[in-house]
């Protein structure tokens, strides 16, 4: 029982450092390579997602309702993959929305609207 307080609060620590994300990247960045904070937390809810999907599952809805613009877009990625509906519905969601986020593939920075990104994830399906 102690080791799922622990889990639980690893999980909660994650969903806060993607509620406050600026930063979408779900790779290494910049030359060296570095994994963001946020790039982290988004694979250890991933995990939870994997291994605890129903307590995760509430996180992840709660992050898609009350997240930045990154962590909305963080949590539309996530429920993608572990149900396919409920992630197309998050980016149709999001698709109207206009606020800004910094986008990151590798050693290229962008920016991007919830509306483009949401879009492009649609189109790409």
């Amino acid at each position: 029982m102690l080791g799922m307080g622990k889990k639980e609060r690893e999980l909660d620590a994650a969903v806060k450092e993607l509620a406050t994300a600026d930063t979408l990247a779900f790779g290494g960045v910049g030359i060296a390579g570095q994994i963001l904070p946020a790039t982290d937390a988004y694979r250890h809810v991933e995990q939870a997602l994997r291994e605890r999907p129903a307590e995760a599952r509430k996180k992840v809805d709660w992050l898609l309702k009350h997240g930045s613009p990154a962590g909305k877009a963080y949590a539309a990625a996530l429920l993608e993959t572990v149900d396919r509906a409920a992630g197309r519905a998050a980016w149709e969601r999001l698709r109207d929305d206009e606020a800004e986020f910094t986008t990151f593939t590798g050693c290229i920075m962008g920016r991007a609207t919830l509306r483009e990104y949401a879009t492009e994830r649609l189109a790409a399906e």
